[in-house]
């Protein structure tokens, strides 16, 4: 199996905070968790994968993007994910099914004013389904999920591990090898949410466009190097008693793959620079996800 063939899809509620002395995100998709051939699902077969998250932000900016808030701020968020996925050799419209849950457990802290907190548990699970194709020059990946606010959640400010609510999230993207041996690849991941009404707050955040890409270069089958960045952003407007304002934040940064192919095991590490930052903390993320082929 390629390194091209393992794809890192929807993870859970690790993200940047989203508005002033908030500790909730602005969608359930964490920026970051995909990179080098973002859009290329694997091959038929059973995977498990366990993602570890962190994000980490000392300062708040406003819609301006200049820095604001109090200056004792700092918000620190680890997650470690279980995420079983199966592929399999069911076709429609020539593309593979596929299924999968994501079951995080979130650490967050957060300091910011007279708040002060830190909170472990589950997070909201999701479940999935996914089609993949595989062509010659491209691979392209689809897919629809629900996220089920099961974790335990609270009005803002909080660092409780759910969000509170149902939200629906639709998949599309692709990777394009650009030279016939498949050692260059350039890919692009959408993911976009369609948020309901949180139940602590009466409000509804929302819809949110994420955005992950890489440019990826194969130095042999061992070892992928290539630079990788994000874009999210809240679209349309919060309805309900407490609107928070649009907001975005776009990263860039390096990461490394390594395919250990006689274990049938796969690493991949990240790191991101948040160089832009409206109206939410501007951070660091990094994440280091490992699959094992069953």
């Amino acid at each position: 199996m390629q390194p091209r063939t393992i794809c890192l899809l929807s993870a859970t509620a690790l993200a940047a905070l989203p508005c002033l002395i908030q500790a909730q995100p602005t969608a359930h998709y964490p920026p970051g968790i995909h990179g080098i051939m973002a859009a290329t699902l694997p091959p038929p077969g059973f995977y498990v994968r366990d993602y570890n998250l962190f994000y980490t932000a000392d300062h708040l900016n406003n819609s301006a993007g200049n820095r604001t808030g109090p200056a004792n701020f700092e918000a620190f968020t680890y997650a470690n994910i279980l995420r079983p996925i199966w592929i399999t050799d069911v076709r429609i419209l020539g593309g593979y099914l596929g299924t999968d849950i994501v079951v995080p457990f979130i650490y967050r802290q957060l300091t910011s004013g007279g708040f002060d907190s830190s909170t472990f548990g589950l997070g909201d699970i999701l479940p999935e389904a996914t089609l993949s194709w595989h062509t010659k020059p491209f691979d392209f990946c689809c897919g629809v999920g629900e996220w089920m606010p099961i974790g335990d959640s609270a009005a803002r400010p909080t660092t409780r591990p759910g969000l509170g609510y149902w939200g629906t999230m639709l998949t599309f993207g692709g990777t394009w090898y650009i030279d016939s041996a498949k050692t260059w690849s350039i890919s692009a991941l959408n993911r976009y949410e369609f948020n309901t009404e949180q139940r602590d707050t009466d409000t509804t955040t929302g819809n949110a466009w994420t955005i992950e890409w890489g440019i990826g270069k194969a130095i042999n089958r061992t070892i992928s190097v290539g630079t990788v960045g994000y874009y999210q952003a809240k679209v349309t407007g919060d309805t309900g008693a407490h609107p928070q304002p649009l907001n975005r934040v776009a990263a860039i940064g390096p990461e490394v793959a390594l395919a250990f192919r006689p274990q049938k095991l796969f690493l991949s590490l990240r790191y991101e620079y948040e160089f832009v930052s409206d109206n939410r903390a501007q951070g660091n993320t990094v994440s280091f996800v490992l699959t094992k082929r069953l």
